[in-house]
C-alpha cells in the first residue's frame, strides 16, 4: 500500500455484514454504492462477514465450504470487480459456521485475490497482520500503519474471551520493528470487532431514567449510559458496548507509545461514534448487513482520509443506506422487527421478565375477577 500522488489515502471499514447463502439485495445494494461512491484506495472487513450461526449452513456437509466460499465472493464482489485490495480479520461468528479463521483466511479470501496481509508471526488463527501504507515518492518508508487483529469469539458460559496476549506481544515486536526501520514510531490505526474494556470510558455513566440512556449488563450490570463529552455531533449509541469480561491489557499496550491514533471496531450493530480516552480515539461503525438486526435504513460503511504530509490526523464519516440507496428496503416487516428485538441474550431477560410479570399480572385479575362474577 502507498499513498497517492496527491499524498491522500482513503479506507473503508465495512463490519457485520453477517450474511446467509440468501443474501439481502439491500445489503449487496449498499456495499456496491457505498464503494462506487468513494471508491476506496482499500477495504478493511472487521469480521462476522458472514452469519456463522444461521440455520442455513447447517446441513451443509460436504458442501459447506463452497456455500461459505459463494457467500464471501458476492460480498467482497463490490470490491474486487473494481479491482480494490482489501484486508479481512474476523468476529466472534464467523468461525461458527465450522470452518476456522484460519481455514477462512487461508482458502477462501487468499483464493478469491485481491486480499492483503499476511497472518502474524506466532499468532494462531488468521486475520491478525500491519499493513504499512508506505510514502507517495516511491521509497521504502513506512509513513502510516494498519493493525488488524482478531478480537476472539464467544466465552463459555456467556460473554466473550479475553482478548489474546500473543497479539499484544505481536503489536509491541512489530511497533518496535517499524521504528528501528523508520526512525520513529510510525502513527498508525487498529481494526478489531470486539471493543476493549476502555470504550465505556468515552461513555457518561448516567441515573436509571435519563433520556435516551442505554442499559449495560454482564460486568456492567443496572448502570446506564450516553455518549461522552468527547464524542462528535451525529454520532449514535443504541446498544452497550459488549466487552469481554476480562481485561488483559490491550489498551494500554496501544497506548504507551502514542503511536495508535485510533481504535475502530464493530460488534454491536447500532453503534456509530468515536470518542477520545487518552491518547486513543475509540470509534464504533455501523453493521452493514441486512439479514440480521441493525439501525434500519442507518446501516452503513465507515471511511477513513489520511494525508502523508499530516500522518498523524485523520478524518473520518459514515455512509449509510439512506443516503446512497434510499429509505425504502426490500423486506420491511422483517427489518423492523429486527429493529426492536433485543440485540442479545443479555438484553432478552428483562424484557421477557417483563413481559412475563405483565402476563401474571392479568392472569390474576381474570381469577380475581372470575371469583367476583
Amino acid at each position: 500500500m502507498r499513498f497517492k500522488k496527491d499524498k491522500s489515502f482513503k479506507i473503508m471499514q465495512i463490519t457485520d455484514i453477517q450474511e446467509i447463502p440468501n443474501i439481502s439485495p439491500d445489503t449487496l445494494a449498499l456495499l456496491d454504492a457505498a464503494v462506487e461512491a468513494e471508491k476506496p484506495d482499500l477495504v478493511v472487513y472487521t469480521g462476522d462477514q458472514i452469519k456463522g450461526y444461521g440455520v442455513t449452513y447447517k446441513g451443509k456437509g460436504d458442501e459447506l465450504t463452497s456455500a461459505v466460499s459463494n457467500t464471501i465472493k458476492r460480498l467482497l464482489e463490490p470490491v474486487t470487480k473494481r479491482n480494490i485490495p482489501y484486508a479481512v480479520t474476523f468476529g466472534n461468528h464467523d468461525r461458527q459456521v465450522g470452518i476456522s479463521n484460519k481455514d477462512q483466511f487461508e482458502n477462501i479470501y487468499k483464493k478469491i485475490g485481491n486480499c492483503i496481509g499476511e497472518q502474524a508471526e506466532g499468532v494462531d488463527g488468521g486475520g491478525t497482520c500491519n499493513i504499512p501504507i508506505k510514502a507517495s515518492d516511491g521509497s521504502d518508508r513506512d509513513v502510516f500503519n494498519l493493525y488488524l487483529f482478531d478480537s476472539g469469539t464467544d466465552a463459555k458460559g456467556g460473554g466473550y474471551e479475553p482478548f489474546d496476549t500473543d497479539i499484544i506481544k505481536w503489536y509491541k515486536t512489530t511497533r518496535d520493528k517499524l521504528k528501528e526501520k523508520n526512525g520513529d514510531y510510525v502513527p498508525s490505526i487498529v481494526f478489531q470487532h470486539i471493543p476493549m474494556f476502555e470504550y465505556y470510558n468515552v461513555l457518561k455513566q448516567v441515573k436509571k431514567g435519563t433520556k435516551g440512556a442505554i442499559r449495560a449488563f454482564r460486568i456492567h450490570k443496572n448502570e446506564y449510559y450516553l455518549l461522552g463529552d468527547t464524542c462528535r455531533k451525529g454520532d449514535v449509541l443504541l446498544e452497550p458496548p459488549s466487552i469481554p469480561n476480562e481485561n488483559t491489557g490491550e489498551f494500554d499496550a496501544i497506548s504507551e507509545c502514542g503511536d495508535v491514533k485510533a481504535v475502530f471496531v464493530g460488534h454491536d450493530h447500532k453503534n456509530s461514534f468515536v470518542g477520545r480516552y487518552k491518547n486513543v480515539d475509540l470509534g464504533f461503525t455501523q453493521s452493514s448487513g441486512f439479514n440480521v438486526y441493525g439501525n434500519r435504513t442507518k446501516r452503513g460503511v465507515r471511511i477513513i482520509t489520511l494525508n502523508e504530509d499530516n500522518p498523524n490526523e485523520y478524518k473520518t464519516y459514515t455512509r449509510t443506506f439512506d443516503e446512497l440507496v434510499g429509505t425504502k428496503v426490500s423486506r420491511p416487516v422483517f427489518d423492523f422487527i429486527s429493529f426492536i428485538a433485543p440485540e442479545t441474550v443479555d438484553a432478552a431477560i428483562p424484557m421477557i421478565t417483563k413481559v412475563v410479570g405483565i402476563l401474571a399480572v392479568i392472569i390474576a385479575i381474570i381469577v380475581v375477577l372470575t371469583k367476583l362474577l
